[in-house]
């Protein structure tokens, strides 16, 4: 056996091990149920429910503004410019908080139904994968042609695909709503259809395209999204190419050796940026390791892998005040959440002190901006 080999079977042990004295159900099912009962009340919102004039799409489609973008005071009837971590709360987002609130309720009450068996939970979530994903007069497009448009310069761009980033844990939810009844198979067929479209568009469309060639938590986000969406609908070619991405450009062109994120701390908010992209990894390797391909242990020959850049971030997580790098120009004081990435971390190294700092952590928020960048929220449906 090899140095790698034996590494890898030391951390699969250590996996196992760690799992055996936590438990992820039990530590989180208050919060599960607690929310999951208030997201009882609340009726499926989609993009039907809300327009913008400036969208160039039509009922179905998504539609998002960039967030960085202003009049300029010279010319404020003239393109938008860019203010780079500064957000427009002019900007249209309904969109977007409506794909927010399905993240957030989905997720809990398939979590909620995985927890009690007890099918309100079950059924209320399939009702709102209908409307998204099935139903004619509610569904989305299976696109995002129309996001992240910037006023007087594009009616939509690649860097818009991030925003579907909170469909992620809406497609792990699937299998347990379908799996209760809830979703007929018909049904359940549909919403993974949709799920397969949406994923050959990001693979093929110049805008997908455009954003999978990027070179910073974009396309991190990118293949996470991919796989995410390619595990559920049973796509192995799919995975196999995020998989030997993430190897060959993700790590090698994100994480240097000592595992920081040059890409994100170069940002005007690089405490968040540098979580949210580490999000992004460590939940794209839980779901590629799932597979068999364990990225838990991948290293490239010059040592950039996942585990460094978790034994970067984690001393800033512990404790933010040694953070060495300029504080983020907003929302700064609402990091760290409660990051999965020490939770799935934790559990594929065996390392305690992460899971302990894990469960020290705040699990919620209602702030939109710290909703839109901490986006796995429900470990009972991934451990």
């Amino acid at each position: 056996m090899n140095r790698r080999d034996f590494l890898g079977t030391c951390a699969i042990a250590a996996s196992a091990q760690a799992q055996t004295k936590f438990d992820v159900a039990a530590f989180d099912r208050p919060r599960v149920l607690r929310n999951a009962g208030r997201y009882l009340t609340e009726k499926p919102e989609t993009v039907t429910a809300a327009q913008s004039k400036r969208s160039a799409g039509g009922v179905h489609d998504f539609f998002s503004e960039g967030d960085y973008w202003w009049p300029d005071p010279a010319k404020p009837e003239g393109p938008y410019v860019q203010r780079d971590g500064m957000t427009n709360p002019d900007n249209f987002v309904r969109h977007r908080q409506f794909l927010m609130k399905l993240s957030v309720q989905v997720p809990a009450l398939a979590a909620a139904w995985k927890l009690t068996k007890d099918r309100k939970y079950a059924t209320h979530a399939a009702a709102h994968l209908r409307a998204w994903f099935v139903d004619d007069v509610t569904r989305m497009n299976p696109n995002l042609q129309y996001a992240q448009a910037i006023q007087g310069r594009t009616t939509g761009r690649g860097t818009g695909v991030i925003d579907t980033i909170h469909l992620v844990e809406v497609a792990r939810a699937v299998p347990f709503i379908a799996e209760s009844g809830a979703l007929t198979p018909p049904q359940t067929a549909a919403v993974k259809q949709w799920f397969a479209d949406y994923a050959n568009w990001m693979a093929t469309s110049k805008n997908g395209i455009e954003e999978r060639d990027t070179k910073n938590n974009h396309t991190t986000c990118w293949f996470l999204q991919v796989a995410a969406f390619a595990k559920l609908t049973g796509n192995k070619e799919l995975l196999a190419f995020c998989s030997e991405r993430v190897k060959k450009v993700i790590l090698p062109g994100q994480i240097e050796p000592d595992g920081s994120q040059p890409q994100e701390l170069r940002r005007t908010k690089p405490y968040g940026y540098c979580l949210f992209n580490l999000e992004a990894l460590a939940t794209l390797a839980h779901i590629i390791s799932e597979t068999g391909d364990n990225l838990w242990t991948f290293e490239t020959p010059d040592g950039r892998s996942v585990r460094k850049a978790l034994e970067f971030m984690y001393p800033f997580i512990a404790d933010k005040s040694t953070w060495k790098n300029p504080p983020d120009v907003m929302y700064f004081d609402k990091w760290p959440m409660r990051q999965e990435a020490l939770l799935f971390g934790g559990l594929a190294y065996g390392r305690k002190d992460y899971l302990d700092t894990w469960k020290k952590l705040p699990a919620d928020s209602d702030v939109d901006e710290v909703i839109r960048n901490y986006f796995i929220r429900q470990p009972v449906l991934w451990v």
